[in-house]
């Protein structure tokens, strides 16, 4: 696999999506593309080879495709985040601010212990509320967070302010 490969090329921006106004960035072509999809794994896992992580932990939906391949490059184990109301056994739990509106992030009160050393993954960081409240769930639960890892950050949105106290790297920056 190309250690240069233009990852970019693989995803397609699709404006006016989800409203007018906005530029999606879709990365289905990327995982369609089993080198692209390969390279991109290695560029989430490269910094955090031989950091002693534990489990990774991803948040719903898609951080679930890249959180569960980039578990298993660490040999590590894999701890699903969701939505209010998803998991079927005792759950902890956060609120967070939306645009408008609130949501709730969820986990199994025995997916981290205190001590855990956990790489929260997810495939984008737009505003950061969404992995703060993922990051707050890890440390509540006693996980002690050694970084996170998205295949693209957008800049514009300023999600990287709320999260600047964690190691935090991306592959793609738009």
């Amino acid at each position: 696999m190309p250690a240069k490969m233009d990852l970019k090329a693989f995803v397609r921006d699709i404006p006016d999506f989800p409203k007018a106004g906005i530029l999606f960035r879709d990365i289905t072509p990327l995982l369609a593309d089993a080198e692209a999809l390969s390279c991109a794994i290695d560029r989430l896992v490269e910094p955090f080879k031989g950091k002693e992580i534990d489990v990774v932990a991803a948040v719903e939906a898609r951080g679930f495709i890249f959180g569960s391949a980039v578990a298993r490059a660490l040999e590590a184990g894999f701890v699903p985040i969701r939505k209010k109301g998803k998991l079927p056994f005792q759950t902890e739990s956060v609120g967070y601010g939306l645009e408008y509106g609130r949501d709730v992030v969820e986990v199994h009160t025995d997916a981290v212990r205190p001590g855990t050393k956990v790489l929260m993954v997810d495939d984008l960081l737009a505003t950061g509320g969404t992995m703060a409240a993922a990051c707050q769930l890890i440390e509540k639960l006693g996980g002690t967070i050694r970084g996170l890892t998205f295949l693209i950050e957008l800049t514009g949105l300023n999600g990287r302010k709320k999260l600047n106290r964690y190691d935090l790297h991306a592959v793609l920056i738009y």
